[in-house]
């Protein structure tokens, strides 16, 4: 290997929202999903996260530093992600004794459910394999990105994307071009974290959750109904099936022990007032992560109807966005 030399890279990401859902994983990998899921990258949010490769201090091995919207991160949080860089850089003949310094910034709330995480780990990814080798491969950057994230993996992907239940990173489904009047409404109802990490959530419910089998053994069909959808450019198709993912994959988290419940009072709100506007003829289906938020699936036309309905029950301003682009190098 060859000597470590300083250097920085800077990228620039979006987070992936799951129309299918992801929500379990399987024993014996990380990250490893039990379900199919099917998602769309939002352009209209971003992460933008800079990479700087260094040797390590002295006697400071790993030595690696994160710092999220100011913050210091807990580095537990990123051992394994570094610990899959630095085995890559070993198969590569790249400098492995490499330490790491992060600082990755987000336009949108962080830990509320808005998919921060799928966002950061691809930016993250993308960046640290550019900055060590002036390459990034989106194969790779999607394995790599799964390890810190699982949901991660799409987001190194834009468009519509396809994660496949046991595989190691996602695939893309449809670019961003393919539906141009695709649009989502992010109703964000709080801005603080949630109490329980979805990687917590998603092991509770595995473990504890009398529905979890059942909703394995659903969660195909509705992605097969999903991806149909989208081949079809079927808003309506698309709404009823999203919608019955996220509840079929909350009605699991309601059976966990404890159980688990993100929703919020406003979040009830936006969802019967939706129900409201589909009975009146508005294509606008709501869709949940783990967290409080509401984000509406819809076109170009009526988007500006659902940011106005719901505009006093919002935290923040409402988010419109299209699909976005997968991740990518912005300086190197």
């Amino acid at each position: 290997m060859g000597k470590v030399e300083t250097r920085s890279c800077r990228s620039r990401a979006h987070p992936s929202l799951a129309l299918a859902k992801y929500w379990g994983k399987r024993t014996g990998g990380i990250n490893i999903p039990a379900t199919t899921s099917v998602a769309v990258t939002l352009e209209a949010l971003t992460t933008t996260t800079t990479v700087q490769v260094h040797p390590c201090p002295e006697g400071a091995r790993p030595g690696d530093r994160v710092m999220l919207d100011g913050e210091v991160q807990e580095a537990r949080r990123f051992r394994p992600f570094f610990e899959e860089l630095r085995a890559i850089a070993g198969v590569r003949s790249l400098p492995g004794d490499s330490c790491f310094t992060v600082d990755s910034m987000n336009d949108f709330p962080t830990a509320a459910g808005l998919a921060s995480s799928a966002s950061g780990f691809a930016a993250l990814a993308t960046a640290a394999l550019a900055a060590l080798s002036g390459t990034a491969n989106p194969e790779e950057v999607s394995r790599l990105a799964r390890i810190g994230s699982g949901s991660a993996c799409r987001s190194v992907y834009g468009g519509f994307t396809r994660w496949e239940a046991g595989s190691e990173r996602a695939v893309q489904v449809r670019d961003e071009t393919w539906w141009p009047d695709f649009r989502v409404v992010v109703l964000p109802v709080t801005v603080e974290a949630k109490a329980v990490t979805s990687r917590e959530g998603m092991n509770r419910t595995r473990d504890t959750s009398p529905f979890y089998d059942a909703w394995v053994g659903d969660a195909p069909r509705l992605a097969g109904e999903v991806e149909r959808a989208l081949e079809e450019r079927d808003l309506e198709r698309l709404g009823t099936a999203a919608r019955l993912s996220y509840l079929r994959m909350f009605a699991t988290m309601l059976g966990a022990e404890p159980p688990l419940l993100y929703w919020l009072p406003r979040s009830v709100e936006i969802i019967r007032e939706l129900a409201r506007l589909r009975s009146r003829g508005i294509p606008a289906w709501e869709t949940m992560d783990a967290g409080p938020q509401v984000k509406v699936l819809t076109d170009r036309i009526h988007a500006p109807l659902v940011v106005e309905t719901f505009s006093e029950l919002l935290s923040l301003p409402a988010i419109v966005s299209g699909p976005g682009p997968g991740a990518s190098v912005e300086s190197l």
